[in-house]
């Protein structure tokens, strides 16, 4: 048990639901009480913070696979930290933790929602990223709802994101053909093919269509969609996926801010015609494969086959703007609020 704990923390509410992109005024930072954890809870001093693109949907007032975030109360969302008091036996002061009470310094979880994490194993910071939630979603989605397998050649959107720099890496360590994506800026589509192994990639941003492009890098035809974008990359994807090919819908992060109802592809026909399979993804529902994930990607990390970047913002204070600039495409990698040491 710690005998000296803080008395007040900080913490992110939303305070008023965006219209289109949120703006700085959607959030407040305020302070909140802190004392002793109850019973089976723990008091955790947060390391690291993640901010993800679907947390703009929860800021919405609708119905959907998780509640919205509540006004005036603090926002969630993953975070790495330091337990320093203790009302569970499982958990000792000083265990690191992995939990869902982000956007805060001070964390007051419920043991049972609580992993231990270890920090020899990698750095705390990879357990909301290659080793987390993104690393899974890439490692489940490309695996097991793609159903990939060698030799197929695969286009992922959004490539130089937190997941989406993991399935194409993961995707050439299994044995795919070919491996494209695309990226907004000429340094990240540097980054794919230089660091990260794509055979080729393009700046979606380019005046060139989407589908032009992605035509071009994949010639014969793509097998496996990975899908972070959705809008013209959806539609471009589809236009090139060959017979039989599988499409992973994760993100859409290209409609997350519109205030009007996006429109579908034009050439919905084309998955009839082709037999597709597009299919979504959440990650929750792929838990089962947490531990195979797991072991084969901590050793692909240690082996330095398998690369991850981070964007590291400093502070609780810039956790908006961190936020905001992972929506713009700021980020190379995953989005990381850094809050202690």
């Amino acid at each position: 048990m710690s005998t000296t704990l803080p008395t007040t923390g900080r913490a992110w509410n939303l305070v008023r639901r965006p219209d289109g992109w949120p703006v700085p005024e959607d959030f407040a930072l305020v302070e909140f009480p802190v004392s002793e954890p109850a019973a089976g809870r723990i008091l955790v001093r947060n390391l690291h913070l993640s901010v993800d693109p679907y947390m703009r949907g929860r800021m919405n007032d609708v119905k959907s696979y998780v509640p919205p975030f509540a006004l005036n109360e603090p926002m969630t969302g993953g975070a790495v930290g330091e337990v320093i008091a203790t009302q569970d036996e499982r958990f000792s002061v000083g265990d690191h933790v992995l939990h869902d009470l982000g956007w805060r310094d001070y964390a007051d979880v419920r043991a049972d929602y609580a992993t231990k994490v270890d920090a020899s194993l990698a750095p705390l910071s990879t357990y909301l990223g290659v080793l987390g939630m993104p690393g899974l979603t890439a490692y489940a989605g490309l695996f097991e709802v793609a159903s990939f397998k060698e030799g197929d050649t695969v286009f992922v959107s959004g490539a130089a994101g937190a997941v989406g720099s993991q399935v194409g890496q993961m995707a050439k360590l299994r044995g795919a053909e070919r491996v494209v994506g695309s990226a907004g800026s000429a340094d990240k589509i540097k980054l794919l093919t230089e660091s990260y192994g794509f055979d080729a990639a393009f700046n979606y941003k380019d005046e060139a269509p989407v589908v032009k492009q992605l035509r071009e890098v994949a010639p014969e035809g793509i097998d496996v969609y990975f899908d972070n974008v959705g809008g013209e990359h959806l539609e471009a994807a589809i236009a090139t996926l060959n017979v039989h090919g599988r499409a992973t819908l994760c993100g859409a992060i290209s409609g997350y801010n519109e205030t009007e109802p996006v429109p579908g592809p034009r050439n919905m026909m084309s998955i009839i015609g082709k037999r597709l399979r597009l299919t979504g993804i959440l990650v929750a529902d792929h838990a089962h494969l947490k531990t195979q994930f797991v072991e084969e990607v901590s050793a692909w990390i240690r082996s330095g086959e398998l690369k991850y970047d981070e964007t590291v913002v400093e502070g609780l204070e810039n956790n908006v703007d961190a936020f905001l600039g992972m929506l713009r495409g700021q980020n190379t990698g995953k989005m990381i609020v850094s809050v202690g040491k």
